[in-house]
């Protein structure tokens, strides 16, 4: 049975776990969920996903829904096929394991809570305050100088190759980008700004950064 992607197909979310689910050469069925017409609070949809969020999976009968833990499923398991180790293999060292942690983690605390806050204000509010955008913005700036730091010593956030802990920023990076916000991509940070080019470029990515 082909593994079925419930989700709205510009959502940030469902984005990032079509990604992933490309990057491992896994079928999938795309199910659209129209969020604007509230499907997502629909009673049949809220008995799979209980938060009334997107996107979640079916995988032969097992249900899954947050975009990161399906990325770590997928990931794992569909291991030998498509891009490999973007979750450290289960023969890594605790070195390794803990590396993705680390990247993972920055993911999840430096980036992504402030890139989304500048989308929600930038699109999504009535009267968007650009003072905050711009406190924002500087906030962002001052953590990627970080990653610009880290990137300086290797290629990607968790080592010398991509895994999901880089691909995770695509979306919501992309999103910046595309609003003229170049903070992914601004020379002064040189190793982001290869990094970006790098991980934004990915066939998986480009699949799907239009909507899936």
């Amino acid at each position: 049975m082909v593994l079925k992607l419930y989700g709205w197909t510009r959502s940030v979310a469902t984005r990032r776990a079509a990604c992933i689910l490309k990057e491992k050469n896994v079928p999938f069925q795309f199910i659209n969920v129209d969020i604007t017409k509230g499907e997502h609070k629909a009673a049949d949809y809220l008995a799979k996903q209980p938060f009334g969020q997107v996107p979640y999976i079916e995988d032969d009968g097992f249900t899954l829904f947050e975009s990161r833990a399906i990325s770590r499923y997928v990931a794992e398991k569909y291991a030998a096929q498509g891009t490999p180790n973007l979750l450290p293999s289960k023969d890594a060292s605790l070195k390794e394991k803990a590396l993705f942690e680390q990247a993972a983690s920055i993911e999840l605390s430096s980036f992504e809570p402030h890139a989304l806050d500048v989308i929600l204000e930038k699109f999504f509010a009535q009267t968007p305050d650009e003072d905050r955008i711009a406190k924002l913005l500087t906030t962002i700036n001052s953590k990627l100088t970080v990653y610009d730091k880290l990137l300086g010593n290797q290629q990607y956030l968790a080592g010398e190759h991509v895994t999901l802990a880089d691909l995770w920023h695509l979306p919501l990076g992309f999103m910046l980008e595309n609003a003229g916000y170049n903070v992914m991509s601004d020379e002064g940070r040189p190793n982001v700004a290869r990094w970006w080019k790098d991980i934004s470029a990915r066939p998986a990515w480009k699949a799907v950064e239009n909507g899936v």
